[in-house]
């Protein structure tokens, strides 16, 4: 996967995902505001799931994806580790766009805990938000 963005003097529109094998959660964000909203989740599989990340990615425009990849409590990957992983060198083979993996272990027992409508949405908003703040300050 690629390194990390740099700062920039434009701020970069990005897109995350929550992966399931039934659902992905879906946000966007910015590198200026440092924020997260959730979009919506996508119920479907196959070619379906497809179109609808493209028409996702073609309607936000980002210059980068960011993908959550679940592990155990300790850190160990699992099967959906693998999953996530596989979904992000997909993303990628896709759209040409860099993917930047996350650690997303709990986010969405947090969206939850914080009331989430859509909970798979809100945990990507939280995935996002955790890759923005370990972006380097650009000093504006």
């Amino acid at each position: 996967m690629p390194e990390r963005l740099a700062p920039a003097s434009t701020p970069l529109s990005l897109i995350a995902f929550d992966f399931g094998t039934r659902r992905v959660g879906v946000a966007t964000g910015n590198t200026l505001l440092r924020r997260a909203q959730p979009l919506r989740t996508i119920a479907a599989e196959g070619d379906a799931r497809w179109a609808a990340i493209a028409a996702v990615i073609a309607e936000w425009q980002p210059a980068a994806l960011v993908v959550g990849v679940p592990c155990h409590p300790d850190g160990a990957p699992h099967d959906n580790t693998h999953r996530a992983r596989r979904f992000a060198r997909q993303l990628h083979g896709r759209f040409r766009l860099p993917v930047h993996e996350v650690d997303e272990r709990y986010t969405t027992t947090e969206a939850l805990s914080l009331g989430a409508a859509d909970a798979d949405a809100a945990a990507a908003a939280i995935i996002l938000e955790q890759y923005l703040r370990q972006l380097p300050e650009s000093g504006t």
